[in-house]
């Protein structure tokens, strides 16, 4: 089937066939990725300008080692190294780069609804790479294919995505997504950090009582507790939000036998886990999902620009 978006920063613009035919370019993508020679020829001649108005390190670096590994050629930039610093706009900032005859703009920004901005002021192809507390669709992505990769389906699985969901950009593609895919998703959050109208993220199910839940999982998916984004104490301390709301080697009975546990990154150990389950040989598959947003991000810019389908094999 033919690749008909020009952006990749809403999810629910895609329909299951389009997010599966993205998942099974990353397959074929992860024996580039495993030879002695990981790269190929297929974006050679296409320039990625990574904006990062941001701080990020696994997005950004991912992306970057992705653009690489297509031939492509990056500029990366962002933050106090651009001339917003000096009062210019954000739009002639973007027109400015478009002067070069780039092909896509990868952008991180603070701010919610900045690379749809960038989308119509550019006119090139754009992917959206984490907007304040809005979307993350590359990261959702890379979530599914984790998932699909050790499950072998995605729909009636039962996803439980438990922690800081008011905060979570996470939440804002992965819900949708997992639902476009037909799986099943509870929330699970403190009162405090669910959000007062927690139907609009389109989860099944809200609960604050994280162990009577989680039996129900077959993917435990922890969030991280945003503290740059919280204002003021939403729970009295880090100690009692782990005893109530934290996975840890003493919960594991309460678990499916076969349930997994995912985390965006980056962790904090001894709040949403333990050491015993972040890096749980069976269970865990957090680092699996740091290698599987190399895999989609390559297919996601390959499918974005028409890439050769002959460059895969070269």
């Amino acid at each position: 089937m033919g690749f008909r978006h020009k952006d990749l920063i809403d999810l629910r613009e895609y329909t299951a066939d389009e997010i599966m035919l993205i998942l099974e370019n990353a397959r074929r993508f992860r024996a580039v990725n495993e030879r002695a020679v990981k790269q190929v020829p297929t974006l050679k001649g296409a320039t990625i300008v990574n904006m990062f108005n941001e701080p990020s390190t696994r997005t950004r670096s991912s992306f970057e080692i992705a653009e690489k590994r297509l031939s492509a050629n990056s500029l990366n930039f962002g933050g106090s190294s651009t001339s917003t610093v000096k009062g210019e706009s954000l739009v002639d900032t973007v027109c400015t780069l478009c002067s070069y005859k780039v092909d896509l703009i990868v952008v991180r920004d603070r701010h919610a609804g900045v690379p749809k901005k960038i989308s119509e002021v550019s006119g090139v192809h754009v992917i959206d790479a984490g907007d304040g507390k809005h979307q993350h669709p590359t990261q959702a992505l890379l979530d599914l294919y984790s998932i699909w990769e050790r499950f072998g389906h995605l729909d009636g699985l039962h996803v439980g995505i438990v922690g800081d969901i008011s905060h979570s950009r996470v939440c804002g593609s992965l819900i949708p997504a997992l639902k476009i895919m037909g799986a099943k998703v509870t929330v699970v959050a403190p009162p405090t950090v669910m959000p007062a109208q927690v139907e609009v993220l389109g989860a099944d199910y809200s609960t604050s009582n994280f162990y009577e839940a989680l039996p129900e999982f077959d993917v435990v998916y922890m969030l991280r507790v945003q503290h740059e984004r919280i204002e003021g104490a939403p729970f009295p301390s880090i100690r009692e939000y782990h005893q109530r709301f934290g996975l840890t080697k003493e919960h594991e009975h309460l678990m499916k036998p076969h349930a997994i546990v995912c985390h965006p990154g980056p962790i904090n150990r001894g709040v949403e886990l333990d050491s015993y389950m972040a890096d749980h040989p069976e269970r865990s598959v957090i680092l699996d999902q740091v290698y599987a947003g190399i895999l989609v991000r390559m297919a996601s810019m390959y499918l974005l620009l028409g890439g050769d389908s002959d460059g895969l094999d070269s």
